[in-house]
C-alpha cells in the first residue's frame, strides 16, 4: 500500500490557516495583505461624501469632503454634522457658530459661511430649488451690480426660510384641500371608511403641526437672545478680525522698525535680553487686541446690529406663525366634526333606547294577554267554558285592558320626559 498523505501537512492545510501561521492576513479573495487585517474597511464616520458648494458670485461646485474636513474647515464640533445627516432625523434647527450657520429646515440642510454655502448633495425638490434659485440670484446680482444691505450669510439663511415656509404652507394647503371634502362627507354620512379616512388625516395634521411648531419655536428662539444673532454675523466678525490682523502686524513691524534703529546706533545688546523684550511686546500686543476683540465682539450683541437680523426673522416668523394658525383652525374644524358626530350618536342612541322601552312595554303587556290565554287553555271544569260566547268576551276584554295598559306606559315615560313631547 502506498503511503497515505497527512491530512495536518503544512501544504494540505487551507490557505487562511497557513498564513495564520506565518502571520499574514488573507483576504477573502485569498491574497494576502501586509497591513492591518481591516486596512481595507473604511473607518466609521470618516467616508466622503457629496457636497455642493456655492460661493458668492453663485458658482456652485461639487466637492467630495469628509466629516473632518468640513470640521476643520468650518471650525464645526462634531454634534453640529449629526443635524446635516440624512441617516437621523433630527427636529429643525438653526444653530450660530463662530464662523458657520448650521441649518437644518425641512429637507434643506446646509453650512453657512462668510464666503459659501456647504449644501448636502441630493436629489430631492427642495435642495434642488434652493440651489438653483440662490445661484440664480446670487449671479443677477453680480451681473446687475446690485448693492444689497444684507450680507451672505442672510441671503443665504432668508432663502432657507423662505423655501422651508413655502413647503410648510403648501403642505398645508393640500391638506385643508383634502379635510374639508372628507369631513363634509363625513357629517352627513357616518360610515367606518370615511371614519378611516379621517383618522389617517388627523395623523397627518398632528405630524404637520409638529414640524411647523418647531420651526415657530426655533426662530422665536433666536429672536428673543440677541446673543445669538450677533453670533450670526459671520461677515461682520471676517472684516473685524481682518482688520484686528492688519493693525496687530502694522504695529509689529512698526516696533521691530524702531528696535532696529535704536539698536544699529546704541552699543550692543545682548541677544537674550532683546528677544524677552520683543516677546513682552509681543505679548502685550496681543492681549490688547484680544481685549479690544472681546470689547468690539458685546458691543455688537447690542444695539442697532442686530435689527437687520431680527427684522429678517420677524417676517417669516409672522408667515410661519400664520401657517400654524391655520392648521390651528383646521384642528378646531375637525373637532367640531367630531363633537357633532357624537351628538348624533347619542341622539341615535337615545331613539334606540326608547325603542327599546316601548318594546318592553309591549312585550309586558303582551305576556298579560298570553297568560289569560293560557289560563283559559288549560282542561279545567267551569260553567264559563260552557257558553260559548264566553270566550269572546274574555278576549275583548283582556284586550282593551292590555291597550289601557299600554297607554299608560307611554303616558308614564313622556311625564317622565323620557320620550320628547
Amino acid at each position: 500500500m502506498g503511503e497515505q498523505p497527512d491530512p495536518f501537512s503544512a501544504s494540505t492545510l487551507p490557505d487562511f490557516i497557513s498564513s495564520q501561521k506565518i502571520g499574514r492576513p488573507v483576504t477573502l479573495e485569498g491574497q494576502s495583505n501586509r497591513g492591518h487585517p481591516y486596512s481595507g474597511l473604511k473607518k466609521r464616520g470618516q467616508s466622503s461624501r457629496s457636497w455642493v458648494k456655492i460661493d458668492e458670485n453663485g458658482n456652485s461646485t461639487v466637492l467630495e469632503l469628509d466629516k473632518a474636513t468640513i470640521m476643520k474647515r468650518c471650525s464645526l464640533p462634531s454634534r453640529d454634522l449629526r443635524l446635516l445627516d440624512p441617516l437621523f432625523i433630527y427636529p429643525s434647527s438653526i444653530l450660530g457658530r463662530e464662523r458657520a450657520i448650521v441649518v437644518s429646515l425641512e429637507k434643506i440642510r446646509c453650512i453657512i459661511t462668510a464666503e459659501e454655502v456647504i449644501l448636502m448633495n441630493a436629489r430631492d425638490a427642495s435642495v434642488v430649488q434652493y440651489q438653483s434659485e440662490l445661484c440664480k440670484r446670487l449671479q443677477s446680482n453680480q451681473n446687475l451690480n446690485l448693492k444689497d444691505d444684507l450680507p451672505f450669510e442672510f441671503k443665504a439663511l432668508e432663502l432657507v426660510l423662505e423655501l422651508s415656509c413655502l413647503s410648510l404652507d403648501a403642505q398645508v394647503n393640500e391638506l385643508e384641500m383634502e379635510v374639508y371634502p372628507v369631513l363634509d362627507e363625513l357629517a352627513t354620512n357616518i360610515s367606518t371608511l370615511n371614519l378611516e379616512h379621517v383618522r389617517r388625516l388627523k395623523g397627518r395634521l398632528l405630524a404637520l403641526t409638529q414640524k411647523v411648531q418647531k420651526v415657530c419655536d426655533e426662530i422665536e428662539h433666536l429672536m428673543d437672545d440677541d446673543d445669538d444673532m450677533a453670533e450670526m454675523y459671520l461677515t461682520e466678525k471676517k472684516e473685524r478680525s481682518e482688520a484686528h490682523a492688519s493693525v496687530e502686524l502694522e504695529d509689529n513691524l512698526d516696533d521691530d522698525f524702531g528696535s532696529s534703529g535704536i539698536v544699529s546706533k546704541s552699543a550692543p545688546v545682548s541677544p537674550v535680553g532683546s528677544t524677552s523684550g520683543n516677546l513682552g511686546k509681543l505679548q502685550r500686543a496681543f492681549s490688547s487686541v484680544v481685549g479690544s476683540h472681546r470689547s468690539l465682539l458685546s458691543s455688537s450683541s447690542s444695539g442697532e446690529n442686530i435689527d437687520q437680523l431680527e427684522m429678517l426673522l420677524e417676517a417669516y416668523f409672522v408667515v410661519v406663525d400664520n401657517t400654524l394658525s391655520k392648521l390651528s383652525s383646521l384642528k378646531e374644524y375637525i373637532d367640531d366634526t367630531e363633537d357633532l358626530i357624537n351628538i348624533k350618536l347619542g341622539n341615535v342612541q337615545n331613539q334606540l333606547i326608547q325603542f327599546q322601552l316601548l318594546l318592553t312595554a309591549a312585550t309586558f303587556v303582551a305576556a298579560i294577554f298570553a297568560a289569560v290565554t293560557a289560563v283559559f287553555g288549560m282542561n279545567l271544569q267551569d260553567s264559563v267554558f260552557k257558553d260559548p260566547t264566553m270566550f269572546q268576551w274574555v278576549l275583548l276584554v283582556t284586550g282593551i285592558g292590555c291597550g289601557l295598559l299600554y297607554f299608560g306606559f307611554v303616558l308614564y315615560f313622556k311625564h317622565k320626559k323620557v320620550f320628547p313631547l
